[in-house]
């Protein structure tokens, strides 16, 4: 039988060695990636940050503001207090109390607020503006936000060098609310929302934390459950969780290793273990009911016939596993190929995860079934319980080639134009709104409604229209004087508010452009940013901020998108032909795997971007979807697609190498797998599911994304729609010219 089958016989040999050593490498794999090396693990070292292009205008200006900060400066911590009198006695005793409690802090030069500024035990008087009395009184007035219902306290630090600014910054969010609780005696609607550029990563960091576990939580419970049903028994039910949990342990520290090669995003650590727990179960539940089917098949006692069985299930299901896991990587591994740091973080990450879980059911799964086969192979406990004997007989079921998948394909056979049309339609509706897609970089806005951070940000840009960051922003290393004639055509371009008087940073001049809108990344500041950088200047200029991040981001999207997609393309190609001998079935997968893929980004368009479902899936719409979101459900869902490609036709494949007709084939291969493509999508649907009841946007549009693409993918596609093509195409789904026939007999994956 070949390589695979003798994988089997030493899998057999050694079967407890095997899960020793999958124990200590999953213990120790769970380590690396948590406490690292020198105890910084992995959620230490990913960052978060505007998804920049290098090279582009946007990144231009990003590297400009980084090499002309003030390195003696640390990160400083503006509170909002809203919703008070400020002629309030307690108000500004309150916030007078807090300030000499905050100037008290090492590392504090001044604390401001409108009632005064406190100087602490770092301020120097030579380089503080607070120095002078009218500088200090002109920043005081404007403090106080547009409805004089509000006012910020700003909490200026001398540079932190090794320290960690997080606990200082919390201490300072800890003395404001005590202030405003003091407040509320005579200011009972009184609020507060502190921020400053470490809390906001920690929020995400600890967002994403206790996202993982929730999913984590639920999802590995919930697909423990299905497989019960699906098995008949707990035993064959949680051996492909043993793969799961040592592909969690591997994909983390893949992800742990990347971060020293690449800039880690912290989205990419939900986004690829997800992806590593729903494969992983996916090849677990093949290989363990390939397995089942084969102890069922050579009879005897299970002790005897178990090497036999794992030898042919590995020569069988486990080639089919390999095939997948290729033909995944592949489709997740298109991400290399975005100039993007982040594209290129998830897109490494993710082949590493896909190749953990790919490792993990081609060893561990097998180990464990080899010594559990006795008990494997007798009926599970529930199928015991009266109630539900019948559905177990049913759903695990492992003998039979005639059964309910076989007469739902004999009845699609009997009409296959009504259903092939009727699933192409159904698509194509489904995909409609991806007409009106709109693509998006969101920044605090990915963090969940409530959330103080983001609630400081939504309420500054109102309070404070002309005090908080410009959206968009000029750099040039020419004097300001050179722009002048340039920047009077900006100040004309439709959206833009304002022009800020230059700011010089170390010999660089930096200039903010203002617009109506408070949405730093909607549609009016991308228009603006189009609209400005086709006005010629008369010196080199970048135009960067948020939206021109989004606009450069995009562009490198769709460009690699083309490389990319070209791949996948022929890599699909030449794989399905290596195994299926077909030249007709890769180009009818990629064809119907592409409305699918469709299908799914216009319901997510649907949900996301136009606003529908927000209070049953908790989240605010930012009018879009995430543009890298996009490009996550398009590669990892037609890696699922292929997935359950390959389940479906290694199985038809077996029935025509073995002399069936094709609409038998078809029937007999979908009776097979169709239990196993099923049970699969239902628990990575509940996989997914368990992810997107997180509270990160970007998390849950990937988890309600991909939970779409496999359901739809695993019923409308799988069931109807391809065993209806496979019926019009007949005997002409196996054709192929006589020199790519005599290629395959000599290169095919079947061998």
């Amino acid at each position: 039988m070949g390589g695979f089958a003798r994988v089997g016989r030493l899998i057999a040999r050694a079967p407890r060695l095997v899960v020793l050593l999958a124990v200590i490498g999953t213990l120790g794999l769970y380590a690396l990636a948590t406490v690292g090396v020198n105890g910084e693990g992995l959620f230490q070292r990913v960052t978060t940050g505007p998804p920049l292009v290098d090279g582009s205008d946007s990144w231009e200006v990003y590297e400009a503001f980084e090499r002309t900060a003030d390195d003696t400066i640390g990160p400083g911590v503006t509170s909002y207090v809203m919703d008070v009198a400020l002629d309030d006695a307690a108000v500004r005793e309150a916030t007078d109390a807090a300030a000499a409690q905050i100037a008290e802090i090492d590392l504090v030069t001044t604390v401001v607020s409108p009632f005064g500024a406190a100087t602490g035990p770092a301020f120097d008087p030579a380089t503080a503006s607070s120095a002078d009395p009218a500088a200090a009184a002109e920043q005081a007035a404007g403090l106080v936000d547009e409805d004089g219902t509000g006012f910020l306290i700003d909490v200026s630090f001398a540079d932190f060098g090794d320290e960690d600014p997080l606990p200082v910054h919390e201490e300072v969010a800890d003395i404001v609310a005590a202030a405003v609780d003091d407040m509320r005696a005579s200011n009972p609607g009184a609020t507060v929302a502190t921020s400053s550029n470490p809390l906001v990563f920690d929020d995400f960091t600890a967002q994403l934390e206790q996202d993982l576990v929730t999913g984590e939580i639920i999802a590995l419970p919930a697909a423990l459950v299905v497989m019960v049903f699906v098995f008949g028994g707990f035993l064959a039910a949680a051996t492909p969780l043993t793969g799961a949990i040592a592909s969690i342990a591997g994909g983390l520290a893949v992800l742990y290793g990347f971060s020293f090669l690449l800039d880690l995003d912290q989205s990419a650590v939900n986004v690829v273990t997800v992806l590593g727990i729903g494969l992983s179960i996916d090849y677990g539940l093949l290989i363990v009911s390939r397995f089942r089917e084969e102890l069922h098949r050579i009879g005897g006692d299970p002790r005897d016939a178990r090497a036999e069985a794992i030898e042919t299930t590995m020569a069988t299901a486990g080639r089919t596993v390999t095939f997948s896991g290729i033909v995944v990587a592949i489709a997740v591994g298109g991400m290399l190929l975005f100039d993007p740091v982040i594209m290129e973080g998830i897109g490494g990450a993710a082949v590493g995860v896909v190749t953990t879980a790919m490792v993990a059911a081609l060893t561990i799964v097998p180990a464990v079934l080899f010594l559990l086969a006795p008990r494997i192979a007798r009926p599970g406990v529930l199928s015991r319980v009266p109630g539900l004997r019948r559905i177990l007989a049913t759903t695990s079921n492992v003998d039979r080639e005639e059964g309910a998948f076989s007469r739902l394909a004999a009845w699609g056979q009997r009409r296959p134009w009504l259903v092939a049309l009727g699933s192409v339609a159904l698509l194509l509706v489904l995909a409609s709104p991806i007409l009106h897609l709109t693509l998006r970089n969101s920044d605090i806005e990915a963090l969940p409604p409530g959330n103080e951070r983001r609630e400081f940000v939504t309420s500054f840009r109102e309070g404070f229209p002309d005090l908080g960051e410009p959206a968009i922003w000029v750099h040039t290393l020419e004097p300001a004087s050179e722009l002048d004639a340039w920047l009077d055509e900006v100040a004309q371009v439709d959206g833009v508010r304002a022009v800020d008087d230059a700011v010089v940073r170390e010999g660089e001049t930096f200039i903010g452009i203002r617009i109506e809108s408070t949405d730093p990344s909607g549609t009016q500041a991308v228009d603006a940013v189009e609209d400005i950088r086709a006005i010629e200047a008369p010196v080199a200029v970048h135009v960067g901020g948020v939206a021109a991040t989004q606009i450069d981001f995009l562009d490198a999207i769709i460009e690699g998108a083309l490389l990319a997609g070209a791949l996948v393309v022929v890599a699909t190609l030449v794989l399905l032909f290596l195994m299926t001998g077909s030249l007709l079935v890769p180009i009818k997968t990629l064809v119907i795997n592409s409305l699918s893929l469709a299908a799914t980004l216009g319901v997510v368009t649907w949900i996301f971007g136009e606003g529908h479902l927000e209070g049953t899936l908790g989240f605010t719409s930012t009018g879009g979807i995430e543009t890298y979101v996009a490009v996550i459900i398009a590669a990892f869902g037609f890696g699922l697609a292929m997935d359950y490609e390959v389940f479906l036709l290694s199985r038809v494949k077996e029935y025509v190498d073995a002399g069936e007709d094709n609409d038998a084939a078809v029937r007999k291969g979908l009776q097979r797998s169709g239990r196993i493509i099923t049970s699969a999508a239902a628990v990575i649907v509940l996989v997914f599911l368990g992810f997107a009841l997180g509270d990160l946007l970007m998390i849950k549009e990937v988890g309600v994304g991909l939970a779409f693409a496999v359901l739809l993918d695993a019923t409308v596609v799988r069931l109807f729609l391809v065993p209806a093509t496979m019926t019009l195409l007949g005997d002409w789904n196996w054709w192929a010219p006589g020199p790519l026939r005599r290629l395959h007999a000599r290169m095919s994956l079947q061998h």
